[in-house]
């Protein structure tokens, strides 16, 4: 059984020596918010989170080196729905709809990528938008992070 890593805090630097072997921990936009847990690395590593309640993951942050070794997190594949507004009133009005079931998008190629699930489906579907149900990764913050 591989030792466990305990993190407790996050290192102060998020940069890593140019011959350290990165290890990347993919993580849904839901487990980037789960931060007191057991966690097993692809290298076999166990790492146990223990960081402070309200700590959120970045894809990209460093969250322990040792040995050699980078652990970085990064975006796990996820569901999302891919909005293909056809102009900036359309952009608007999906922009306003997603806001409302205070869901998070990323803008990436002209697209608005939100998380999938039933509600934004059936509403998107009800608009009259293009869209589609793809699998990637998904860097913007899980249900319920929203801001003002």
């Amino acid at each position: 059984m591989p030792e466990t890593i305990t993190i407790q805090q996050l290192p102060a630097a998020t940069e890593f020596a140019a011959n350290a072997v990165i290890v990347h921990l993919p993580m849904t936009a839901h487990d980037r918010r789960r931060v007191r847990r057991l966690l097993d690395a692809p290298d076999g590593a166990r790492l146990a989170l223990e960081l402070a309640t309200g700590t959120v993951l970045q894809p990209g942050q460093v969250i322990h080196q040792a040995q050699g070794r980078a652990y970085v997190v990064s975006a796990a594949l996820e569901d999302v729905l891919v909005v293909r507004p056809r102009d900036l009133e359309e952009a608007a009005r999906i922009g306003h709809l997603v806001g409302n079931l205070h869901r998070d998008i990323e803008t990436l190629d002209q697209c608005v990528i939100a998380l999938a699930d039933a509600a934004l489906t059936d509403r998107l579907r009800r608009a009259g938008v293009p869209f589609s149900t793809e699998r990637r990764p998904f860097h913007g913050r899980a249900p319920g992070e929203h801001a003002h």
